[in-house]
């Protein structure tokens, strides 16, 4: 079995609830998965925004979620999974705003697509890594990657869906 990651928020491919984003409550939405490969350590979970800040003209990804050494017997994260209520021994990257946490969809125009990004590890990442940025923390996932899964979601906001 491959390794799947899914929501019950939102499908692939799927509108992201506005609960989930800076116009709602701002909550992360609720994770799961399945088919861990034999071997896996930890995950990674990290979601980013390749549409920033304009699809039409995309110029950055945006991080918004970095997440590391989710322990593997987990089989989800609920939604509202923020900072203090994470189990313990996760540790948390440091998002495009400058700061760990959950930071939901906010496009400054047009519909943006938000990959949801699950990686199995043969390892538990080294306590040191602190609060990485994203490029810090794939340099240290190098060569360790089991299998991986992605989970899209796509939101505009309200403003501009009235323009379009």
């Amino acid at each position: 079995m491959a390794l799947v990651l899914k929501s019950e928020a939102f499908l692939d491919g799927g509108e992201i609830p506005r609960r989930c984003t800076c116009e709602g409550e701002d909550v992360s939405p609720p994770l799961a998965w399945e088919g861990l490969p034999e071997g896996t350590q930890s995950l990674v979970l990290i979601v980013d925004d390749p549409d920033a800040p304009d699809p039409a003209a995309p110029r950055m990804v945006w991080d918004h979620w970095i997440l590391y050494n989710i322990p593997a017997a987990l089989e989800g994260l609920p939604e509202g999974a923020a900072s203090d209520r994470l189990p313990e021994g996760i540790g948390e990257g440091v998002n495009s705003w400058g700061r760990t946490g959950y930071g939901g969809p906010c496009p400054p125009t047009g519909r943006h697509r938000y990959f949801h990004r699950l990686y199995a590890l043969d390892l538990c990442l080294p306590a040191e890594l602190g609060n990485p940025g994203k490029d810090d923390l794939l340099l240290a996932m190098e060569d360790h990657i089991l299998a991986h899964a992605e989970l899209v979601g796509t939101y505009a906001k309200e403003v501009v869906r009235e323009r379009v």
